[in-house]
């Protein structure tokens, strides 16, 4: 090669090289379908929470046509099995697989304590709308997690402290499903209820697999006032079926956290469900224009009525949308879609108006229900609105953060 085609060759070289240099960075179509990954129970105990999940997402999405801001939205659902290692798993299909641009879903709170460091780690845009697990808007807060739903203690602040104003039950014997969720529940009720004047006498904790609650129910303290109770599903309704043939139905008024009769669980309750007290941010029957078009809506979808997961799922869809909206659909850029979900704010949910409070948690009404036969049929009928709840419930959240989480052994029982 002669020195005349040497120069010729270096200078194309040259001026390809500042051609790439000039040349804009190639990204993503900002066009193309924005893929929301969703996780759900969809085999296991908690099948049918997790259909209603998915079907009260999909109604949201039906609604507005699957588009906004003239893009597609896709949903892409994975079975999480309600197991902290297959939901972990199936969250890395969906980031790194189908790339999608925010995760949603979850049900059990062990999930949710798996699942917060990949998602930081990945820097990847997530909403919590059923998991519940306090710490991760606490004192581990999620950098990457904005949780539409709730903490799992924040009903049963305003609950205990209801009870404690409306009840002459002073001495509360619990039962409750042996992990996270149940620690949260009772601790966070008992923190309460024990500080205005109350006595928890007794905690009793059963397996995920419990089949048979009778060994349990015989351990229960008879001179107890009433039994505050913590179950999902399957187990919720074998719970309230063994609690009355026990003989305890009649004898100890029964408490519960908002899942023991959430309605993915009450219509295969019979009438041992009637009079039970529960506290959550959302029941089937809220008498609102907002919620009985949300009611009937998904009754005509899936042929049952809505429980608490439909509802945390619809509107969960709902506030990503808002946030896709307030960025005229541009959601590659992460950190700019992550504070867009932080920002949303919806003022006629279906459960009532929602802020989210500096943790990424929702400030929101809580409902106390007390279960009634409504039209032949069971209902949470609410008899009580404390309205904006925050998650620290009426503490101020720097001295609240200063105490443990609540676990199995805190606060401890010692009055037990």
């Amino acid at each position: 090669m002669g020195r005349l085609e040497v120069r010729m060759l270096a200078a194309l070289v040259l001026g390809a090289g500042l051609a790439a240099l000039q040349a804009p960075v190639v990204t993503e179509a900002q066009d193309g379908p924005i893929r929301l990954g969703m996780l759900a129970p969809l085999t296991g105990p908690f099948a049918q929470v997790g259909k209603d999940m998915v079907n009260g997402a999909e109604l949201y999405l039906d609604e507005i046509g699957r588009v906004a801001t003239g893009r597609t939205l896709e949903l892409i659902v994975e079975d999480s099995e309600g197991n902290p290692s297959t939901a972990l798993n199936k969250a890395r299909k969906l980031v790194e697989q189908d790339k999608v641009h925010v995760l949603t879903g979850g049900l059990l709170a062990n999930v949710g304590y798996a699942l917060q460091p990949y998602i930081d780690g990945q820097k990847i845009p997530a909403t919590y709308p059923v998991i519940a697990a306090d710490d991760i808007t606490q004192r581990k807060p999620a950098k990457w997690i904005v949780r539409t739903g709730w903490t799992t203690s924040q009903p049963m602040h305003p609950f205990a402290e209801w009870v404690i104003k409306h009840t002459k039950y002073r001495k509360v014997a619990t039962i409750g499903m042996d992990y996270a969720f149940g620690y949260e529940t009772v601790g966070g009720f008992q923190h309460v209820f024990e500080e205005q004047g109350g006595r928890i006498v007794q905690k009793i904790w059963t397996p995920l697999n419990t089949n048979d609650f009778a060994p349990f129910l015989a351990q229960i303290k008879r001179d107890a006032d009433a039994v505050l109770a913590l179950f999902v599903g399957r187990l919720a309704v074998q719970f309230m079926k063994q609690y009355e043939e026990s003989g305890l139905k009649g004898r100890l008024p029964l408490l519960g956290g908002g899942t023991t009769t959430d309605e993915s669980a009450l219509p295969a309750m019979g009438d041992e469900a009637i009079g039970t007290l529960t506290a959550l941010h959302y029941s089937e029957g809220l008498d609102t224009p907002q919620n009985r078009k949300f009611a009937k809506a998904f009754e005509a979808r899936a042929g049952k009525i809505p429980s608490y997961y439909s509802e945390a799922c619809y509107t969960g869809a709902r506030w990503i949308v808002e946030a896709i909206k307030a960025l005229q659909g541009r959601v590659e850029d992460r950190d700019t879609f992550l504070a867009a979900l932080r920002r949303v704010s919806i003022k006629d949910a279906a459960r009532g108006p929602m802020t989210i409070d500096a943790w990424g948690n929702p400030i929101q009404n809580i409902y106390i229900r007390r279960v009634d036969k409504v039209g032949g049929r069971l209902q949470n009928v609410v008899i009580a609105t404390v309205p904006a709840v925050s998650q620290f419930g009426k503490y101020p959240p720097e001295e609240y953060l200063k105490l443990p989480l609540y676990t199995r052994d805190y606060p401890p029982c010692k009055h037990c």
